[in-house]
């Protein structure tokens, strides 16, 4: 037999009042079952725990002493209900997201301050990240949710279309191509590249796309950061190649930037979630946000 909550709710209102009668009466029970719990726990310790007469209930010595420790208890255990009901009815709370750096400072700001306006006191912990970085803390849920390119699916994951990002070729001011509105992307092969470092979801699908045409591309710059490759554009060093998410497209919409086609370059965003796992009441909320919100989320974003 196991000590029941209810059973030190009993103890403690008893001890409190001294008396099983108006203990009853708090506890909405009829005496005979406040009774019944009181000696199920005495049975349970295998102490006892009150003294009764025909005038008074008094704690036994043992009962003094567990008085303060259960009534501790039972504080912790009655803040743990409420603070989960409060999560539950999303009064507050956390929502941990782990994202690509161009969804992050694109894509999701819009969307969390939605969600704010229904949610004021949930917190959002933004990582931006590349893709491998993203499941792997999905995988051991240091975030509950992942925005990722779905590149290659990874078991114990779980993977749902949001929207698909289109690269561009983003050419210096003074460059011949700069009055184009699309390029081949044969013809940016014999350029100076500007690419991301093998780390990026969009290295992988450029280089993939180059060698589907029989190319082995060696870029005339590499680097992690979109800002840098754009800095280099800026410099006429050469051309880069970035996904239309990208906050700095948006920022300088003075450095042009071209469709690629022959093939299109696209990734598929993707929300990213761990196989088999319940979400927290907030996340399952945000979750639920960016699925419906996925077709729109297109065509929020700048074309740059």
């Amino acid at each position: 037999m196991s000590v029941e909550l209810r059973q030190i709710r009993a103890f403690i209102v008893v001890a409190r009042f001294g008396s099983f009668t108006r203990a009853a009466d708090l506890l909405n029970l009829t005496q005979p079952a406040l009774t019944v719990q009181i000696r199920r726990l005495e049975q349970t310790l295998a102490v006892k725990l009150f003294d009764r007469n025909t005038r008074a209930v008094e704690l036994t010595r043992i009962g003094r002493e567990l008085l303060p420790v259960l009534t501790r208890l039972m504080g912790e255990m009655d803040a743990v209900v409420a603070g989960t009901r409060e999560m539950a009815a999303m009064r507050y709370g956390v929502v941990r997201i782990a994202a690509l750096p161009s969804v992050a400072a694109t894509v999701l700001p819009p969307l969390i301050a939605r969600f704010r306006e229904g949610h004021p006191l949930i917190r959002v912990v933004i990582r931006d990240s590349v893709v491998e970085r993203i499941n792997a803390m999905v995988r051991d849920e240091s975030v509950d949710l992942g925005i990722g390119a779905d590149l290659e699916p990874e078991a114990g994951l779980t993977s749902v279309p949001l929207f698909e990002d289109e690269m561009r070729a983003v050419v210096p001011a003074t460059h011949p191509l700069s009055r184009e509105r699309e390029v081949m992307l044969e013809r940016l092969a014999g350029e100076p590249l500007i690419l991301m470092d093998m780390s990026s979801s969009v290295r992988r699908l450029t280089d993939r796309a180059f060698a589907d045409l029989g190319h082995l591309v060696a870029p005339a710059y590499e680097v992690t950061y979109m800002s840098t490759a754009l800095g280099l554009v800026r410099a006429g060093l050469g051309i880069a190649i970035l996904p239309s998410t990208a906050i700095e497209l948006r920022l300088d919409p003075a450095i042009p930037s071209l469709r690629i086609v022959e093939p299109r370059l696209r990734r598929s965003i993707t929300l990213v979630l761990k196989a088999g796992r319940s979400l927290p009441p907030a996340a399952e909320a945000f979750r639920t946000l960016l699925t419906e919100n996925g077709s729109n989320l297109q065509s929020r974003r700048g074309s740059g």
